[in-house]
């Protein structure tokens, strides 16, 4: 029966409303992980969707959650119900365009009087 209690139903919802999931995951699971797992289920006729897991941001219970932390070190005891489903919210961070660079001009101008 402890194996059970190990395990968590989690729903990711999108930024669209969308969901992906509830899946069941074990507590000892990586938030690491839990990104991967969204990258290989993200909807493909989605746009904008993450490329690699540094794209993805997990906010649960008003938390971002980090990389190196555990499922049940995240787990806050006043929003789980024990059975039932958590919803954790993703947001995918736009990818950084490349700045337009040009070379830098002297524009300081010095008048000695």
């Amino acid at each position: 029966m402890a194996g059970a209690q190990d395990q968590v139903e989690i729903r990711f919802r999108l930024m669209d409303g969308s969901d992906i999931g509830p899946k069941s995951f074990s507590a000892a699971t990586s938030v690491a992980t839990l990104k991967e797992s969204i990258l290989i289920q993200w909807p493909r006729e989605k746009e904008n969707g993450p490329r690699m897991v540094k794209d993805v941001m997990l906010i649960s219970a008003g938390k971002i959650l980090e990389n190196s932390r555990t499922l049940g070190e995240c787990q806050s005891p006043l929003c789980d119900i024990p059975g039932g489903v958590s919803t954790m919210h993703v947001v995918v961070q736009p990818p950084m365009k490349k700045a337009m660079t040009q070379p830098k001009q002297n524009k300081c101008v010095c008048t000695i009087l």
